[in-house]
């Protein structure tokens, strides 16, 4: 059994001999979390709003937290790279000890009224549902911690040590902001993340599994350009840049990168083949019992579903070429989108394109994205052992399980810095029923009473 394994496979018993969640939160706190959520929302914190209005909502956020009791010193707030971050610290009884750290973002991806049903930054509440931009994506969790925090001040718990809330300010653009909390808390022992991992409900609404996100790929754009001195559209030459720059892209599509594994994906494609039958099912069980299984990588690498978690994937998202339509073009360029394996180096992966590319004619460039490399996050038992309870305090025996994300959050900066960073969720959703970053966002009221639960025995547990 591999460690991985080992590591959720909790016992019962020992579940059960966990002191339990004290004072767990009532209709009162659940109406103020809902509250907090609704306001949150109210604030337009794209960026093209600017500066000033994400300072806004984060002294607005620190407001909740003096009131329940935190020092004004306690909770600071502060410009950053256009955007703001927001630090607010818990004090331990032992401030020697590493802190835990939990992360969250203030901003949202950007939303145009018109295309909406509703006004996105008018909190909706409706037909079981919050609507607005950042109901789920991050807003919900932002506002089940910052609740959660208020209501252990307020009721004078005290940590074993200092439990320091982390919010930045453009986790959707360039993660400046991050870089910096990254870098001023690289001291903490861990970082729980609120945007990441969470619940899956199937179509009755049920709980079906929980996901502990523990690495995700390492996103990077890359550009290809081609050049050429053009001329008259009458007498094409063979330096044509859109023709060249098509064909590298046709080599590019026809790359498969080698197959690679960790202990997060082999745990959680394991999981996933327990209940799976059939050819992918047992494909699924083989690669996670033995990753150098090439039938089993076959099969799976065939599935578009499954093929991402095997391997880097990069493709062709946009593409430009030319300046008019009588003319021979005298540059083409592409956008190549990769997903890099975590821990493999981004810049292993450029020298993988140029090799592919092999047209001295087309230059390939990384883009500033606003990523760098991470390696995966190790499964401690203390964190598995810590989410398992709180999942299981509102969905008892429910399967939780280790994920790897295809997608980056704050977690790259904490775990590039060497601090393992979990994302803990206290979400559950239908795989249709949030709309992040899409058309009319949303998040079940349903899910507060738990998540405030779930937030409450992540702290108490963790912090202690």
């Amino acid at each position: 059994m591999s460690s991985a394994v080992r590591a959720l496979a909790f016992t019962a018993a020992l579940l059960a001999a966990l002191p339990a969640v004290a004072a767990p939160p009532g209709p009162a706190d659940q109406a103020q979390a809902l509250e907090i959520l609704k306001s949150s929302i109210s604030y337009r914190t794209t960026e093209s709003a600017g500066q000033a209005t994400m300072l806004a909502y984060a002294n607005w956020l620190k407001g909740v937290l003096v009131k329940a009791g935190y020092r004004e010193a306690d909770v600071t707030v502060e410009p950053v790279a256009g955007t703001a971050v927001l630090i607010g610290r818990l004090p331990g009884r032992d401030p020697s000890r590493k802190p835990l750290v939990i992360s969250g973002h203030m901003d949202v991806v950007e939303a145009r009224a018109e295309d909406w049903t509703r006004d996105p930054f008018t909190p909706v509440v409706e037909k079981g549902y919050v609507f607005g931009r950042g109901a789920a994506d991050n807003k919900f969790d932002v506002s089940m911690v910052v609740a959660t925090l208020a209501r252990l001040r307020a009721e004078n718990w005290r940590p074993g040590r200092d439990v320091i809330l982390a919010l930045s300010g453009d986790e959707e653009t360039l993660m400046r902001s991050t870089a910096v909390l990254a870098q001023r808390l690289k001291s903490a022992d861990l970082v729980l993340n609120a945007d990441g991992g969470g619940g899956e409900l199937d179509a009755s609404g049920k709980a079906v599994s929980y996901g502990i996100q523990g690495a995700e790929k390492t996103y990077a754009d890359f550009t290809l350009l081609a050049v050429d001195p053009g001329g008259q559209s009458s007498r094409p030459t063979p330096g044509n840049p859109i023709y060249r720059l098509a064909r590298a892209l046709e080599r590019i599509e026809a790359h498969r990168f080698p197959v690679q594994s960790n202990e997060i994906t082999r745990a959680s494609l394991a999981a996933s083949g327990r209940d799976l039958q059939g050819p992918t099912g047992e494909a699924l069980r083989r690669f996670a019992a033995d990753p150098n299984d090439a039938a089993a990588a076959k099969v799976l690498s065939d599935d578009p579903s499954w093929a991402p978690y095997l391997r880097t994937t990069c493709v062709a998202t946009l593409v430009s070429g030319g300046h008019a339509s009588n003319a021979l073009p005298q540059r083409a360029s592409a956008n190549v989108n990769c997903r890099i394996f975590p821990g493999t180096p981004s810049t292993s992966v450029l020298q993988v394109l140029k090799d592919i590319v092999a047209d001295p004619a087309i230059t390939v460039t990384r883009n500033d994205d606003g990523s760098i490399d991470s390696p995966p996050s190790p499964l401690r038992p203390d964190v598995v052992r810590a989410v398992t309870k709180a999942v299981h305090a509102v969905h008892p025996g429910l399967a939780v399980v280790p994920a790897q994300s295809a997608g980056a959050t704050d977690s790259m900066y904490f775990r590039a810095a060497g601090v393992p960073s979990y994302g803990v969720s206290g979400l559950f959703t239908r795989d249709d029923d949030t709309y992040a970053h899409g058309l009319n966002e949303r998040a079940p009221l349903a899910a507060i009473p738990g998540a405030l639960v779930h937030w409450d025995s992540l702290i108490r547990d963790l912090g202690r």
